[in-house]
């Protein structure tokens, strides 16, 4: 038995959870998600708990067992808290701001970056700090990593983006005689 996959879901007030066919729904206060089931995977709806059970004993269903029982969690999690992901800018002349639906960034390039921001996420700037929310975690996650790509932070003066809990090894450099 998978240890994640069979963990109950608890639903928090103000979630409720349906299943239509191989799809599952998750509203809340936050919004609402959805995600389809893989079909050896199946969702039993028993008042406020949630349980992921699976059709058969084979290597694919057990696998299949305990990721869908997480993405099931994340969304329930997303649309009562959300999600949220912090990046750091440090750099002379680096800076973001948002504008509308664009975030706009100057990394020390010739040319200032227009990222447009997706639906269902916020992007809030304050100082060096980019704040990247929403109720999808795949989607917080993947705007965070898009952002991050723009400019890595190098080892020598760390300069760059990072994630606010990130450890850059720096490196000590050329020594002058």
């Amino acid at each position: 038995m998978s240890r994640i996959g069979k963990m109950e879901i608890t639903l928090p007030q103000g979630v409720e959870l349906t299943v239509d066919g191989n799809v599952v729904k998750v509203k809340g206060p936050k919004g609402s998600l959805q995600q389809t089931l893989i079909e050896r995977v199946g969702v039993e709806i028993d008042g406020r708990t949630v349980n992921v059970t699976r059709v058969s004993e084979d290597r694919r269903s057990r696998a299949f067992h305990g990721l869908m029982r997480a993405l099931i969690a994340n969304m329930v999690t997303g649309v009562h808290e959300g999600f949220s992901k912090t990046l750091v800018i440090n750099g002379i002349g680096y800076k973001a701001n948002v504008s509308g639906k664009v975030l706009n960034l100057a990394l020390g390039y010739s040319h200032p970056i227009d990222y447009p921001i997706p639906e269902n996420i916020s992007i809030s700037v304050e100082r060096e700090m980019v704040k990247v929310e929403g109720v999808d975690k795949q989607l917080v996650g993947a705007v965070a990593a898009d952002i991050r790509a723009f400019r890595q932070v190098e080892p020598y003066k760390g300069k760059g983006i990072k994630y606010l809990d990130e450890h850059v090894i720096r490196k000590a450099g050329k020594t002058g005689k």
